[in-house]
């Protein structure tokens, strides 16, 4: 018993000295904590004040600053103030000496009118006494005085009057022809007078025999096909193409080019080449119009009507190819124009397109002006140009100057040394007509003259002509010939009738 409560009291003693020294352990402790609390707070006081005074002192800085800007302003201020008086003082004394200025020209020019015033009505009484004195009026005298001259000098008036009339004629001619010679210097055009025939080289004289085919086949299936006269035996390695229109003569060299190169010569071959051979002519054309629109500067045309246009390059007048002399009209034009002060452009337009009726007049009837009028109206071309290009062969007035130069300039291109060729031109046109009096029957297909007129070939459809109908069309054309044309020699009409039967195996 009594050791259980010596235990006791050993427990309960234990237990106050614990909790006492846990108090004094705990009070330590909280007097380290309070201790860095405290200091923590004396630093950050310190920082506080350190950044405080840096901030007073940078506000004394801008303060300062500002204080300076402020002055400098206030300076300049000033200053702007003072010059703007300045020139306001300055303003009002030129006011000032332009106001005097102003009132001396009044006074002067009050007295001049008063002067000139005074002259006049002095003038008008010294007028009156001397018409007084001479019993004649001012006109009366002044007539009376140049009549009197007149009579005196008439025959002096009238020398000078006929030598001022010479001089200004030949200054005037003399200085068209410099205008001409000027833009004849300045557009040097080459010229190249047109031939009928057209030669291809051979590889080899073999090539002979091919082209003209068993019993001629060959030969005949591309004369008939192209219109042209094919000529073997005249040249060594070459084959001579006669034609009167360029382009069947480019249509068939072309052809025959194409055949040498591909080696396979027979009529089917030859049909296909002659088909390819027209669609490559067709773009030519297309190409020449453009070229002729691109060198002459024309802008604005239609497609349709440049193409028309590239036909001329493929067309002969009096030997001259027609495309090559538009071109050449058309600079000449421009160039004068450009001398005379006159539309440039509108000159241009109208040269190089004052012959484009001549690239159908063989299928529409009527003269070239007309037929380009027809022409360039279809196309919506301005008014202004159709009347500058119809007066050149003087079958319409002239519209405008431009009208004229048109016509200068096209007698210029026409009218140089070896430009064009007369007899060529009447050949040319023999051959048309012998052409013309053959399609004029019923009934035909095709006609080409050649062998320079002195034969035509006539192709006939033959659904509609027998054999004996063709034997009567070579004598009817044969008659129409004799009736209608003059000509030297005789001509051979050779009239055709073949019958080709196709089918396809399928």
């Amino acid at each position: 018993m009594q050791l259980i409560i010596g235990g006791v009291a050993a427990l309960v003693i234990g237990i106050v000295l614990g909790y006492f020294a846990r108090q004094a352990i705990a009070k330590k402790q909280a007097g380290t904590l309070e201790a860095k609390l405290n200091k923590l707070a004396e630093d950050s006081k310190n920082e506080a004040n350190k950044i405080l005074l840096e901030a007073k002192e940078k506000a004394v800085v801008i303060l300062e600053e500002a204080k300076k800007e402020e002055k400098e302003r206030k300076e300049y201020l000033l200053k702007s103030e003072q010059r703007l008086e300045h020139k306001e003082q300055s303003l009002e004394k030129q006011e000032k000496g332009i106001e005097e200025q102003a009132r001396d020209l009044e006074l002067k020019v009050s007295k001049v009118k008063q002067i000139k015033e005074d002259l006049q009505k002095l003038q008008s009484q010294k007028i009156t006494e001397l018409e007084k004195v001479a019993s004649l009026s001012r006109d009366e005298a002044k007539a009376e005085l140049l009549s009197l001259i007149e009579k005196e000098n008439q025959e002096i008036i009238m020398e000078r009057v006929k030598r001022l009339e010479k001089e200004n004629q030949e200054e005037l001619e003399k200085r068209a022809k410099d205008m001409m010679v000027l833009a004849m210097q300045r557009y040097a055009g080459s010229q190249a007078s047109e031939v009928s025939t057209s030669t291809v080289a051979l590889p080899s004289e073999d090539l002979k025999g091919r082209i003209i085919g068993k019993e001629g086949r060959n030969i005949k299936t591309l004369e008939k096909l192209t219109g042209v006269e094919i000529i073997i035996d005249d040249a060594p390695d070459a084959i001579v193409i006669s034609a009167f229109d360029p382009i069947r003569r480019q249509i068939a060299k072309i052809s025959l080019e194409k055949l040498i190169a591909d080696g396979r010569i027979q009529p089917a071959r030859i049909e296909e080449t002659v088909e390819k051979a027209k669609e490559e002519i067709g773009q030519k054309i297309q190409e020449a119009g453009e070229a002729a629109v691109y060198d002459t500067g024309v802008a604005g045309l239609d497609p349709k009507l440049v193409k028309i246009l590239g036909r001329l390059r493929f067309r002969t007048s009096y030997g001259q190819n027609v495309l090559l002399h538009s071109i050449e009209v058309a600079h000449l034009a421009g160039a004068i124009a450009g001398e005379l002060g006159a539309n440039i452009s509108l000159a241009k337009k109208a040269g190089l397109l004052h012959d484009i009726g001549k690239a159908v007049d063989h299928e529409i009837q009527g003269s070239h002006v007309e037929i380009g009028r027809m022409l360039l109206k279809k196309f919506n071309l301005p008014e202004e140009v159709i009347q500058t290009m119809e007066a050149h062969h003087e079958e319409h007035p002239y519209a405008n100057i431009e009208s004229r130069i048109i016509q200068v300039a096209d007698a210029l291109s026409s009218s140089r040394p070896g430009a064009r060729k007369d007899t060529l031109e009447a050949y040319l046109k023999r051959l048309e007509e012998l052409e013309q009096i053959a399609n004029s029957f019923e009934g035909i297909e095709k006609s080409y003259a050649i062998q320079a007129g002195r034969e035509i070939r006539v192709f006939v459809r033959p659904e509609e002509i027998d054999d004996l109908g063709a034997r009567e069309m070579a004598r009817k054309i044969a008659d129409k010939i004799q009736d209608d044309l003059n000509y030297p020699g005789e001509i051979k009409i050779s009239v055709i009738r073949e019958t080709r039967i196709v089918e396809y195996a399928r």
